[in-house]
């Protein structure tokens, strides 16, 4: 997955946007306000910040050498995924799964919005 790729399919969520606060080379992807995805898209190698379940978190860290704890995040809630060492299948489920869990979090009003449950 290229860093266009990347960028590409965090946009096409529903109401995903694409921020910069932190600094204008890190990309923050965001629904609704929320964060749930971060990468510095011209980093070699490609990585990408990505909420995650507190148990599917320390499981995936297990199986793949390419997931670490989130880097300058709450490492209970958070991976930093190598993106170019997993294959992309799992790459674009790991950042859905993110999509999905702050969507989650939203308020109820905002989750009808986003025609999502």
């Amino acid at each position: 997955m290229t860093p266009e790729e990347l960028r590409g399919f965090c946009l096409d969520f529903n109401a995903a946007t694409e921020e910069f606060p932190f600094r204008p080379e890190i990309s923050v992807f965001k629904v609704r306000g929320k964060m749930f995805a971060l990468s510095h898209l011209d980093a070699e190698p490609l990585t990408v910040n990505l909420k995650c379940d507190p148990d599917d978190a320390v499981r995936l860290r297990e199986e793949y050498p390419a997931v670490a704890p989130g880097y300058h995040m709450n490492k209970r809630h958070w991976n930093t995924v190598t993106v170019g060492e997993l294959p992309e299948q799992l790459v674009k489920e790991l950042i859905e799964d993110s999509y999905d869990i702050v969507v989650a979090g939203l308020p109820r009003a905002e989750r009808l919005k986003l025609d999502r449950p």
